[in-house]
């Protein structure tokens, strides 16, 4: 295949992008021209796509498992007038123990239960693991193997997030100097049980700050690794 010019491969990406269902990988642009072009290439080419965007109502940007086009939070207000409907929103204790997974991965059913002082329902983990937001991991070398619960790359995405690193982050000791099992922080919903408050799940993804400030504890860092036997 022969090199395209940079314009021409710039609109090729372009239109690729916008009529991609999903972020698009690096890899599947590379096919795109046949291997012709460098994944150093590909990347200056987005560069320049996401300069000639800017100010605009849409950007491209990228998350977890590659590139896409979103719209700009300035305009979403707008586009929501086209849907006024409310969904229902996820309940406070799946929104608690979806935010203990995020910034304490890789965790036990039990260090939630540990961290959150009452007891995850399985409804909970099934609701998060239905939407794609985290996945086991692998167990814990421990009475039982527990699985090891961590969020999905799916879940980065619907944040807008290529990294965990991305979080935002909250005052107070770094995850790296606290054991789950001896947090004193718990997210306990005045008495009332997880049964009585769940919702039907919203297809709007929360937002980065709604994790956070459900989160215990504090991090200034990505969330720790953990010893553990991974599931194939």
């Amino acid at each position: 295949m022969d090199l395209p010019s940079d314009q021409e491969a710039r609109r090729i990406l372009e239109a690729a992008l916008l009529c991609a269902h999903q972020p698009m990988s690096v890899r599947d642009m590379k096919q795109l021209f046949d291997g012709a072009l460098s994944t150093d290439a590909i990347i200056a080419l987005l560069g320049g796509l996401q300069e000639s965007w800017q100010g605009r109502g849409v950007a491209l940007v990228e998350v977890a498992t590659g590139w896409r086009f979103q719209t700009c939070g300035d305009v979403q207000a707008h586009l929501d007038r086209l849907h006024p409907e409310k969904p229902p929103r996820y309940s406070r204790a799946t929104m608690e123990t979806l935010a203990i997974i995020a910034y304490k991965q890789p965790v036990t059913r039990g260090d939630i239960e540990d961290i959150r002082g009452v007891t995850v329902s399985s409804h909970i983990i099934k609701q998060l693991e239905d939407r794609g937001w985290i996945e086991v991991i692998g167990h814990r070398e421990a009475p039982g193997r527990p699985a090891l619960l961590a969020t999905t790359r799916q879940f980065l995405d619907d944040l807008g997030l290529s990294s965990l690193a991305q979080l935002p982050t909250l005052e107070g000791l770094p995850l790296g100097q606290a054991s789950l099992p001896g947090l004193d922080e718990t997210l306990a919903l005045d008495g009332r049980a997880d049964e009585d408050l769940d919702a039907s799940a919203q297809d709007e993804a929360p937002s980065p700050q709604d994790v956070a400030g459900l989160a215990p504890g504090a991090t200034e860092e990505p969330p720790r690794a953990e010893s553990a036997q991974i599931a194939p």
